[in-house]
C-alpha cells in the first residue's frame, strides 16, 4: 500500500504552479500511488480556496478510497470564516487534514493566525502539516517544538522535514515532540535513512509535492537498504497512522 501525504490539485498562486488533474491521476497510474491525500495550492480568499475544496471533495466522491482532501485556508481570513471553512470541508466533504504555508500565506505559526490553524485542528481532531525549510523563520521546524508541546494530541507533520538545510533540526524536534512526524520529500536519501534508523519508520512517511516528483522520492525509498518492514511504515502505514485512513 503506497499513500501519497502530499499531493497537490489546483491553481497555487503564491508559487503560480498549476497542479493538474491530468498530472495528479496520471502520476498516481504510473507510479501505483493507492491512496493520495491532496490539497489546493495557495490561494489568498475565500471564494478561491472553496472553489479548489469542492474540486478535491468531487474528485474524493469519484475515487473513494483513493483520493483524501487536505483544507488549505488562509489563516489570516476572518477567525469565523477560517474554522466555518475547515469545519465544512471535515464534516461535509470528509477532508482528513490541514495545511499550513507560513511563507505562502505569511503566518507566522506561533502567532494568532498560526495558532488559529492547531486549535481549529485539535478541536476537529484532524492532523496539520506544516510548510517546512524555505521561508525562514517561521518555517523552521524548531518553530513548532512549543506548538507541539502545547497540543500533545495534535499530529503535526514537517513537510520536506525542513529541507536539507534544516533536516537535523526537524530531526530534533521529532525526537523532542512524539506528535511530530516527517515527510521527506525533496530529501536526500541518506537523510531519509537516517531518519528511519534514528526515529524510527513509524514516524516517516513518503510525500511527492508534485506529480512529476511522485517516481523520484519512490527510487529513494527503494535504494537505500529500508528493511521490508520499514518500507511499509513509510510508504503507506505512517501515513494511514496519522490522517485515520485503513490501508487494510
Amino acid at each position: 500500500m503506497i499513500i501519497d501525504a502530499h499531493a497537490h490539485l489546483g491553481y497555487d498562486y503564491a508559487y503560480e504552479e498549476d497542479f493538474s488533474l491530468e498530472d495528479l491521476l496520471g502520476n498516481m497510474e504510473k507510479n501505483k500511488i493507492d491512496i493520495s491525500v491532496v490539497q489546493p495550492g495557495t490561494a489568498f480568499d475565500s471564494k478561491i480556496v472553496i472553489a479548489q475544496h469542492n474540486a478535491i471533495g468531487a474528485l474524493s466522491k469519484d475515487m473513494p478510497g483513493r483520493i483524501f482532501g487536505m483544507a488549505n485556508p488562509n489563516p489570516h481570513l476572518p477567525s469565523r470564516l477560517y474554522r466555518g471553512e475547515l469545519e465544512r470541508c471535515v464534516s461535509d466533504l470528509g477532508f482528513v487534514g490541514v495545511k499550513l504555508n507560513p511563507p505562502a500565506h505569511a503566518v507566522n505559526p506561533t502567532q494568532s493566525a498560526g495558532k488559529r490553524v492547531f486549535e481549529t485542528a485539535s478541536d476537529l481532531r484532524i492532523p496539520v502539516m506544516v510548510h517546512t525549510g524555505s521561508g525562514i523563520p517561521w518555517s523552521l521546524p524548531s518553530t513548532l517544538i512549543p506548538i507541539a508541546r502545547d497540543f500533545p494530541n495534535l499530529s503535526i507533520v514537517l513537510a520536506h522535514s525542513g529541507s536539507n538545510i534544516f533536516a537535523s533540526e526537524a530531526a530534533l524536534a521529532a525526537r523532542l515532540c512524539p506528535n511530530i512526524y516527517l515527510e521527506t520529500s525533496w530529501l536526500p536519501g541518506f537523510i531519509i535513512y537516517e531518519f528511519c534508523k534514528t526515529l524510527g519508520a513509524d514516524r516517516i512517511m513518503f510525500g511527492s509535492d508534485h506529480g512529476d516528483n511522485v517516481a523520484t522520492e519512490l527510487t529513494k525509498f527503494g535504494s537505500i537498504g529500508l528493511a521490508d518492514e520499514e518500507l511499509e511504515w513509510c510508504l503507506g502505514k505512517t501515513a494511514g497512522k496519522v490522517f485515520k485512513i485503513s490501508v487494510g
